[in-house]
């Protein structure tokens, strides 16, 4: 073990406060986050845009990924049962970090940037973490230039949606706006065509009839409630076809068949 690691005997040592009875919105009061796992923290030591502040890991990890592990930030390493201490749970992955936020990033700031995002999501009212986790998951995978969400949708930093992104959270670019109508004002004002997914929806995600501008965004609603009739009225609809039925999927499932299927049409 390498001895730029700093030994933590104690879970009350007040070196590892950031780490201790971890709460997501006390976190993000402080403008803190937590990055969860080993394949997470390469995504926050590689971020252009968040910062660590500090990494736990288990004495196990610690043997295991002595070669990967920041030299630039505190590593501090304890044994299982002083980490999960720390931590206030059962804690089996033994690798945590905490990743500073930053400022916050406008509207504007996220369409407007210098490679001009041509394929970019809106998330309406997606409360479930591991949702959003999962959309971010796909938008990394599909090459989602930019995501937009309402202040409904949960916050893409909660340590379970970071967790679930497997780092997609750290990568795409994303901004907050107040609600469902100032997101697709934002989209509009921007020049994209907005494609909004509903069981409704008259284009058919997966035919050979595609939206027609090079500058799309998808527009995904919470599960059950959708997106509001306005929004829709404002949009160019589009569903995914499916057996029986059945009309909707879990809206993380819905994101990455849309997403494999647009990324060709904007590409």
């Amino acid at each position: 073990m390498t001895s730029a690691f700093l030994t933590i005997s104690s879970a009350d040592d007040p070196r590892v406060a950031d780490f201790r009875s971890i709460r997501d919105r006390d976190l993000r009061a402080a403008g803190l986050f937590i990055a969860e796992g080993e394949v997470v923290l390469p995504q926050l030591l590689g971020s252009p845009r968040f910062r660590a502040r500090a990494v736990l890991v288990s004495e196990q990890q610690a043997r295991r990924l002595a070669d990967r592990l920041p030299t630039s930030v505190p590593v501090y390493v304890a044994p299982q049962a002083v980490l999960e201490g720390i931590v206030g749970l059962a804690f089996h992955r033994g690798v945590l970090a905490v990743g500073e936020r930053g400022p916050e990033r406008s509207a504007g700031e996220v369409l407007g940037a210098e490679a001009s995002p041509r394929l970019v999501l809106g998330l309406c009212g997606v409360t479930n973490h591991d949702n959003v986790g999962g959309i971010f998951r796909n938008a990394a995978a599909f090459g989602v230039d930019g995501v937009l969400y309402d202040e409904a949708t949960c916050d893409p930093l909660y340590r379970k949606a970071v967790r679930v992104s497997i780092g997609g959270t750290l990568v795409v670019p994303f901004a907050q706006v107040a609600d469902e109508g100032q997101l697709l004002d934002a989209l509009v004002a921007a020049g994209y065509q907005v494609l909004a997914l509903s069981p409704r929806g008259e284009l058919v995600i997966g035919g050979a009839q595609r939206p027609t501008s090079s500058r799309v965004a998808l527009l995904l609603g919470a599960e059950g409630p959708g997106l509001k009739e306005e929004t829709l009225a404002r949009c160019v609809t589009g569903r995914i076809p499916m057996h029986g039925a059945w009309d909707s999927l879990n809206v993380s499932v819905t994101s990455g068949i849309a997403l494999a299927w647009l990324r060709a049409a904007v590409r």
